[in-house]
């Protein structure tokens, strides 16, 4: 991972968020340049889980950059080929969904169109209620998509939440690895 240049975005699946913050500090031990990205309920919103301005500080302390959050500050990211590989983690149903239906109305969703532009690699942490209902269509559809990978993931909890799946964020390092060869890291789907 030396010198990889890695965009690591976070969305709104704010449960999620203290089991992502660490694997940060794995990647950049391992000598990645790490930009943060955070979609705008990311970026703003204090829930049970923590407050917004904490998680922001936490990864810009990890990665020694300053966090972007806005549609014009991730849109140069494809046309001046900043990334090398761009991971969405947690990524939620709603960016799922926007993602399959090419929607850039998010700063997440627009790095990721403008870095597709150059035909790299997107990395997608799910973590979302819904995935084996409404946004099961789109994680399939996602799956056919060229140049873009997934951490594998299965049901957190079938029992009480039965369409919840979540991907195992210890994985994101060998995702990343994977795709960064245009390869999908296997087995996608896991049994918890």
């Amino acid at each position: 991972m030396k010198g990889v240049r890695i965009g690591f975005a976070i969305t709104g699946s704010f449960c999620t968020f203290a089991s992502v913050m660490p694997l940060a500090g794995e990647l950049k031990a391992l000598g990645a340049d790490i930009t943060p990205i955070f979609s705008a309920a990311a970026y703003s919103t204090d829930t049970r889980f923590g407050l917004a301005r904490e998680f922001i500080q936490t990864l810009e302390n990890i990665t020694g950059n300053k966090a972007l959050h806005t549609l014009t500050e991730v849109e140069p990211i494809g046309p001046k080929a900043l990334l090398d590989v761009l991971l969405v983690a947690p990524c939620t149903g709603n960016t799922l969904g926007k993602l399959t239906q090419g929607i850039t109305d998010t700063s997440v969703t627009m790095a990721c169109k403008s870095h597709l532009r150059n035909l790299r690699p997107i990395v997608l942490a799910v973590s979302t209620n819904d995935g084996l209902a409404t946004a099961a269509k789109n994680i399939g559809e996602l799956l056919t998509r060229k140049n873009v990978f997934f951490v594998p993931f299965g049901q957190d909890d079938p029992l009480k939440k039965p369409n919840s799946l979540v991907a195992d964020m210890t994985l994101i390092p060998n995702a990343i690895r994977a795709a960064l060869q245009g390869k999908q890291i296997q087995p996608v789907l896991l049994s918890h």
